[in-house]
């Protein structure tokens, strides 16, 4: 199996000389990072192309690595029932800059897109209905991003006074703590724990 990918990331790349960045096989997986431009045409290839029919979409997601120059990936886990063999593509973006929209290749991808929007802020051009998906409709922000505050910028409780959902800033009920992680014995240098009072009694 894992010199078949290694031939199909070989015939990609041999195809698509310009566009695939990189072709990898990574923990018995192919994995292909295409340029955002060449996406559509790529993907349309990889569905249709006899040697490839990769005509699922399980899957697609983002990631955030907010370190490198373009901080977003987005992911497509695609299928080949027919030759029974899977391929990663990965495209890269930074925050305001679209990527194609793959509806009309793959119908699963409407709502895939738009959960990926929805939790990374990824754009996604010519979707037929970009909303959030998972988040409320006045949710701030984009919750999986790695600079996203855990405890988030509202919180939601239900007002009996004004028999309604209100949205209120976050008010944390301790202040915010720095935890070192560790054990009460390696922690603690200069104080006396409960029980150790006796050690130097005589018995």
């Amino acid at each position: 199996m894992d010199q078949s990918l290694k031939d199909l990331g070989d015939y990609l790349s041999a195809t698509f000389s310009s566009d695939v960045l990189k072709a990898e096989l990574r923990h018995g997986e192919l994995m292909v990072t295409v340029s955002r431009q060449s996406l559509v045409r790529i993907l349309t290839f990889l569905r249709d192309d006899p040697r490839c029919e990769f005509q699922q979409l399980v899957d697609l997601c983002g990631a955030d690595y907010p370190d490198r120059p373009e901080r977003f990936e987005v992911v497509y886990n695609l299928l080949s029932l027919t030759l029974n063999r899977r391929i990663r593509v990965k495209v890269t973006t930074q925050e305001g800059v679209p990527v194609p929209s793959v509806c009309s290749l793959y119908s699963s991808a409407n709502w895939f897109e738009r959960e990926t929007w929805d939790l990374y802020g990824v754009f996604f051009s010519d979707h037929p209905d970009l909303r959030r998906l998972l988040t409320d409709y006045g949710f701030e922000g984009h919750p999986m991003r790695k600079d996203f505050p855990l405890t988030g910028y509202v919180e939601v409780r239900y007002d009996d006074e004004q028999k309604r959902v209100v949205y209120e800033p976050v008010k944390l009920t301790q202040e915010f703590r720095s935890f070192d992680f560790l054990s009460p014995w390696e922690g603690i240098t200069n104080a006396v724990l409960p029980g150790d009072e006796k050690a130097g009694e005589k018995h």
